[in-house]
Parts: structure tokens; C-alpha cells; sequence
């Protein structure tokens, strides 16, 4: 009996966990379509990466430098090239169209890691995986409304960014046999802060003092989403709880309207629900499989 209740507190806080991560990210969002209104936002693109190396500098430090040698260099290079044009895409997204288009268009990403995984690692994908995939891309055209809205080319950028992010991810999977998650962070935090940092050579803009505000925010917001998913799917299951990492587009939605006065419809909230619910299929097939 106490066991079972100290499953349902645990699944409890990693629901609000994730609702606060989520809150977070949507929170990022928000700041990258703010201040980039007066910054470019290869900027923030380096910030992002640079605050979240330096909060990770410390951890990787304890792990210790030598244990950080590896024979999968060639895809570490992989992965950082996919991980950072995704973000490059996504933030210019951000920047260009609603929020919540940008946001729900990301959460593409799940549904495509297990197609990418049939056509390159030739996994097994359950019916009821191909059914919640397109479930969910059912749910982004009704969110979009293509029919009754002139949606921006820009659409499609966020949508390689979501197909990236999920390849990240598969090879994530494919390195996993051989390398340790330190080195999987150690590299990827690494590489994309050099590469970010390039373009700055060039594009650099001096930044007003209330944008640093901003900036600051934007990272340790960043840092504190990603700790508060890790700590959530570390206590409880992510298929009783993963289907929370869908309300960030709730979250998108909500900040757009308040904030930059972007439309708000009903077939927004119909769209989003559809995804939830795929994305709840498809976390409980992945579970039995």
C-alpha cells in the first residue's frame, strides 16, 4: 500500500516537473521572439549553448576529463552538425512565425524518431506506432488550418528542424552501445557553442542593457527545463507522464496571444488534443514494445 502511494506522489511530482519544464521551454520561446526583434538571433542561438555548457562544466569536470576519449568521433560530428542547424532553424522559426505553430511543428519530432529508425537502423515499428504517427500529423493540419489560413513558407523550416532533432536523437541511440552520456553532452555542448560562436566573428551586435536580462533568463530557463525533464523521467515512467511534454504548445499558445497578440481558434485547441492523444498511443506502444 505505501509502496503504491509513493508510485502515485512519484508520478504526481513528475507531472508538475514536466508541466514546469515545459512552461520553461514555451518561456524560451518567448524571450528568442522578443529580443530578436532587435538581436539576430544567431546570437541567442549562441547564448543558449554557452550558458548550458557552463552550467554543465561542472558535472562533466567531476566525471573527469580522461574518461572523455572516444572512437565514435565521427558521429559526434554527426550529431552535433544535425543538433545545431536544428536549432538554428527552430529559433528562426521562432523569430519568424507564431509561436504556436513553431512549437507544435517541433513536437513532430517524436513521431518521426521511429520512422527514421525503421529506414536507417531497420527497427520494428508496431502498427499502433504508424497509426499514433499519423494521428499526429493529422492533429498539426487541423492546428494549421492550411485550408483557411495562408501559413508561411517558414513552416517547413520548423519542420526540418523537428526531422533533425529526431535524427539527433536516433543517432543518440545508435552511440549509446559505446559511449557514455557525459560524453554524448560533452560533446554535443562543446561542439555546438564553437560552432555558434563562429558566425558572432560577423554578426555580432552589441546588446542593450535590458536584453541581457533577457538572455540571462533565456539560458538558466533553458538549463532548468532540461534538469526538471531529466529529474521527471527519472522517478516516474514516461508512459504515464510523457504525455505532459505536449502541453508545451498549450504554454506557446497562451504566451503568443498574451504577449504578441497571435490569434487564438478553436481548431488550435482540437489540433493540439489530437496530438496529445497520438503522442499517448505512441508512448504506450514504445512502452510494451
Amino acid at each position: 500500500m505505501q509502496s503504491r502511494e509513493s508510485s502515485q506522489k512519484a508520478v504526481i511530482i513528475a507531472s508538475l516537473l514536466i508541466l514546469s519544464a515545459e512552461a520553461s521551454f514555451a518561456g524560451v520561446s518567448a524571450l528568442v521572439k522578443y529580443i530578436s526583434q532587435d538581436q539576430p538571433f544567431e546570437q541567442l542561438v549562441f547564448f543558449r549553448n554557452v550558458t548550458a555548457f557552463l552550467v554543465l562544466l561542472p558535472w562533466l569536470w567531476r566525471k573527469g576529463l580522461g574518461n572523455l576519449k572516444t572512437q565514435r568521433l565521427k558521429l559526434h560530428l554527426i550529431r552535433g552538425a544535425a543538433g545545431i542547424t536544428a536549432m538554428y532553424l527552430f529559433f528562426y522559426a521562432i523569430a519568424t512565425i507564431p509561436l504556436a505553430q513553431a512549437t507544435l511543428v517541433l513536437l513532430l519530432s517524436p513521431f518521426l524518431i521511429p520512422v527514421i529508425g525503421w529506414l536507417w537502423l531497420r527497427d520494428y515499428v508496431a502498427r499502433q506506432t504508424w497509426l499514433a504517427i499519423a494521428l499526429g500529423f493529422i492533429g498539426v493540419f487541423i492546428f494549421l488550418d492550411p485550408m483557411n489560413s495562408e501559413l508561411s513558407p517558414v513552416i517547413g523550416l520548423a519542420f526540418l528542424a523537428a526531422a533533425l532533432a529526431a535524427f539527433t536523437k536516433t543517432v543518440i541511440r545508435r552511440m549509446s552501445n559505446t559511449e557514455s552520456t557525459s560524453k554524448i553532452v560533452f560533446y554535443f555542448s562543446t561542439l555546438a557553442t564553437i560552432a555558434s560562436g563562429i558566425p558572432l566573428l560577423w554578426l555580432w551586435q552589441p546588446i542593450p542593457t535590458q536584453h541581457w536580462l533577457g538572455v540571462i533568463a533565456m539560458g538558466l530557463l533553458a538549463v532548468y527545463g532540461q534538469l526538471a525533464m531529466t529529474k521527471a523521467f527519472s522517478i516516474a515512467p514516461p508512459a504515464k507522464v510523457g504525455v505532459f511534454t505536449y502541453s508545451s504548445v498549450l504554454f506557446a499558445a497562451l504566451l503568443g496571444y498574451w504577449l504578441f497578440g497571435e490569434e487564438l481558434a478553436w481548431h488550435m485547441l482540437w489540433g493540439a488534443l489530437i496530438i496529445v492523444v497520438a503522442g499517448y498511443f505512441a508512448i504506450r506502444t514504445r512502452r510494451k514494445s
